[in-house]
């Protein structure tokens, strides 16, 4: 499951760049009110909010689910997607079955308020690649954004035969498997985005959404075709993935 309580109402800011042009890069996954941030978030990107980060990192648990199901459906106006959310089974977030059980049984919930009120998942996968797949094909889940995804090129795959898309992070210029996944994902399932504060092109250094034109120049070199194109088509991508962002990018 995604680190932090509050991931399933969807407190990951997606970043739009150059919103008065519908032509302009669209960070489909960052996290703008990490503390990382506290002291420049202005600066950092023009009109994002500050948020009030979570105090630690941990798997959501069912407690968590109090009064969820009330809260998007007092804010479903204003949600672009529910998320962050998904399986982590990387041994510091799921230390045996029990576990992995009851991230299954929240990712099942997260996915079946989605289905309610028709709003996209954007989905963590550490380590589980195959295994959140898998159960999001079968809970029914049809619009799904798979972040960072970590897995093989042809797990990928099967996700794309559902109709799943995946975004890529700055991260790609000194990730191999990114880089082979690319080569493997049709353009028209790719979308960008930059994770921040986390994986960006330099290891251990701050990310910002600013960089969100590295991922796009890397996919370009990788594909053989031009960065227009890429940002063309995977600004298409989120905006057809999340139409709401629509209303948003002529604010």
């Amino acid at each position: 499951m995604s680190v932090g309580p509050l991931a399933c109402l969807n407190i990951e800011t997606k970043a739009v760049h150059k919103m008065t042009a519908p032509e302009g890069y669209i960070d489909a996954h960052c996290h703008l009110a990490a503390k990382e941030f506290n002291q420049d978030i202005t600066e950092v990107i023009e009109r994002a909010k500050q948020g009030e980060p979570p105090d630690g990192q941990r798997s959501v648990t069912l407690p968590d689910f109090t009064d969820v199901d009330k809260a998007i459906e007092e804010n479903q106006e204003r949600l672009v997607a529910i998320g962050e959310v998904g399986l982590d089974f990387s041994p510091r977030f799921a230390k045996g079955d029990e576990e992995k059980k009851e991230q299954r049984e929240v990712l099942r919930r997260q996915i079946e308020l989605a289905k309610k009120y028709d709003l996209p998942l954007n989905v963590h996968s550490r380590s589980a690649g195959r295994p959140t797949i898998d159960f999001l094909k079968e809970h029914g889940a049809e619009k799904v954004l798979l972040h960072a995804f970590d897995g093989r090129p042809s797990i990928a795959l099967r996700g794309v035969e559902y109709g799943y898309y995946f975004s890529i992070p700055p991260s790609i210029i000194r990730s191999e498997q990114k880089q082979k996944l690319v080569k493997q994902l049709p353009l028209d399932r790719i979308l960008l985005e930059t994770d921040s504060p986390a994986l960006g092109p330099e290891k251990q250094e701050r990310n910002e959404p600013k960089n969100i034109h590295i991922a796009c120049d890397y996919i370009a070199q990788i594909k053989n075709i031009s960065t227009d194109e890429v940002m063309k088509t995977t600004t298409e991508n989120a905006l057809r993935l999340f139409p709401k962002l629509r209303s948003l990018m002529h604010r």
